[in-house]
């Protein structure tokens, strides 16, 4: 049952964390089940996520409206990170950023590590936002952020619902936009670790290499609205 105080806000578009308005939410096909997917985030509230090192999500910032997942603008709150942890696994979700917004879904989180440090999809607007300029490409859209840039993106305005995709399966690591592949690397690479040992991650012990982890949605204090977000884990 919605409180009168959430109802309100609800009617004010202020919806705060764990109250479903005039919800749309998502759903699985029966084939989608078959083959193992599962939704990350059912639609309603923040069950199955918490803030990094908590047992509870934040209490602000991030809100439920029409089945979708949005953390509002300079709203507060902090990353919320899945329950379970992820080894080999397929991931997908939708995705809208505010003009100006910066943000990030990170993969491989740890809570034995101090900070909420993982390999970031970066999500942002590309066209307005000053971080998309620097470190030649490697903070655009799809791209390892600071790490390996994404080729041949077909992005869509800020404002508009983009697709996105991560598939882990050994070492072997790949990020879609829109329904095309724009990067891969390979865990553990020469290659991969070359890369990051110029980045700004290149003092993070065991940073490039395959863990299981937590997938974090990134409190970067802009607007950013997911949904749909399903995932098929394939063990580790």
């Amino acid at each position: 049952m919605i409180s009168k105080i959430a109802f309100l806000g609800c009617a004010a578009g202020l919806v705060f964390a764990g109250t479903l308005c005039r919800a749309e939410a998502p759903s699985l096909s029966l084939q989608e089940q078959e083959k193992g997917w599962k939704l990350l985030f059912n639609g309603e509230d923040l069950a199955g996520w918490r803030s990094f090192k908590k047992k509870e999500g934040p209490e602000k910032g991030w809100v439920v409206e029409n089945g979708a997942l949005k953390h509002v603008a300079k709203g507060g709150g902090a990353d919320i990170i899945s329950d379970a942890e992820f080894g080999d696994f397929e991931l997908t979700w939708e995705w809208m950023v505010a003009q100006g917004a910066n943000s990030g879904l990170k993969y491989f989180i740890s809570e034995e590590r101090s900070q909420a440090i993982g390999h970031e999809y970066q999500l942002i607007d590309d066209a307005r936002h000053p971080d998309a300029k620097l470190a030649q490409g490697k903070r655009v859209t799809a791209s390892f952020y600071d790490v390996l840039a994404p080729k041949d993106r077909k992005t869509h305005e800020a404002g508009e619902w983009n697709t996105s995709r991560v598939l882990v399966k050994g070492n072997h690591v790949e990020h879609w936009l829109n329904g095309g592949k724009v990067l891969e690397y390979e865990l553990g690479s020469p290659e991969l670790e070359e890369a990051v040992s110029k980045s700004k991650f290149k003092t993070v012990k065991g940073f490039g290499t395959k863990i299981k982890g937590h997938i974090l949605l990134q409190d970067h204090g802009d607007e950013i609205t997911f949904r749909n977000i399903k995932i098929r884990d394939h063990g580790f």
